[in-house]
């Protein structure tokens, strides 16, 4: 279970406890497809939530005793939740958009549901004239990718990938386990424990070749999934920066990856600053660009690559020896 997904569920816990006061743990774990265990956990985090000031009477009060003994739940102080929201032509601006974008990967079953919010929202707000002027562009998936991708994830079943890594070329097959999909900087992301890799890795959702659900469920990983609310650069300023010497037919390479800083050489080439999370990642850069790009920086960085490079020709002369 991951915090965002406990977040989602104790905002729709509410509201639902309030309208069924007295209802039974076993009730409303079924309701919300968890186990009583699980709720018992939850309630546990919701009496210490509440209204700024923190004090007693701030915060959600919760009968643990009833929960204990009877089984059943009290919530009371929470009044302000049922309130009316009234929104700013700027907040709910905010929303439209927002919305617009979670629409964009969401499953196919799911946007009906969305589009019944933004009506609902538009009507609630009034008339918002700025909301038809802007729009929102995002590079997801087909629909069926989709679909699978977050079904799995709903549902917490592994999922068997067939992805195309664009920096080496080539396709991969990967078994993942999901842990959420997101939209960021026009694209759509999906972020899986990747059992090729042993670790947490990010998958573009339009670089998704085939996807199948498997029967296996997703297993606990101990991993911190990145704040990337303020983008991919600040989510990647603790990892190694590696500054690379590219000639002008390699200058591209500054506009597709998040660079910390990109100098002109006065020949049509660039100096370049990225960071790198994975030296296989860099390794199939370098072999890709070949001649047009040099490491100046860390010492080594670019090793790996010339001896994958060098290998490559050794088996290229063996097999055409004498030819």
């Amino acid at each position: 279970m991951t915090s965002q997904s406990q977040v989602r569920r104790l905002l729709s816990l509410v509201p639902y406890l309030t309208e069924h006061d007295g209802a039974s743990m076993s009730e409303v774990a079924k309701a919300f497809g968890i186990s009583e265990k699980t709720l018992r956990e939850d309630l546990n985090v919701l009496w210490m939530c509440g209204m700024p000031g923190l004090t007693p009477g701030d915060l959600i009060d919760i009968d643990m005793d009833a929960v204990e003994g009877e089984g059943v739940i009290h919530l009371s102080n929470a009044d302000y939740l049922t309130r009316p929201l009234r929104l700013s032509a700027d907040e709910a601006l905010a929303l439209v958009l927002a919305l617009r974008t979670l629409r964009e990967v969401a499953s196919p079953g799911d946007r009906a549901a969305i589009d019944r919010a933004l009506v609902k929202l538009s009507a609630a707000a009034g008339n918002l004239a700025a909301a038809d002027q802007a729009s929102v562009s995002v590079t997801a998936a087909r629909d069926e990718i989709t679909e699978r991708v977050n079904r799995g994830l709903r549902e917490g079943r592994r999922l068997d990938l067939t992805y195309d890594v664009a920096s080496r070329a080539e396709t991969t097959r990967r078994m993942v386990d999901p842990l959420r999909v997101f939209v960021l900087e026009g694209y759509g992301y999906l972020e899986a424990w990747c059992y090729s890799a042993h670790g947490l890795r990010t998958f573009r959702l339009d670089r998704i070749a085939a996807v199948d659900i498997t029967d296996t469920p997703t297993e606990p990983h101990q991993v911190q999934l990145k704040d990337l609310s303020t983008g991919w650069f600040d989510a990647l300023k603790d990892a190694p920066l590696v500054t690379l010497a590219l000639k002008p037919g390699s200058t591209w390479v500054a506009e597709y990856y998040p660079t910390e800083q990109a100098t002109p050489d006065g020949a049509g080439g660039l100096t370049v600053s990225l960071h790198v999370t994975d030296p296989a990642w860099l390794r199939g850069l370098l072999l890709r660009l070949g001649d047009g790009a040099r490491v100046l920086a860390p010492e080594g960085a670019g090793d790996s690559a010339v001896e994958a490079a060098e290998e490559a020709l050794a088996q290229y002369a063996v097999l055409f020896d004498g030819r």
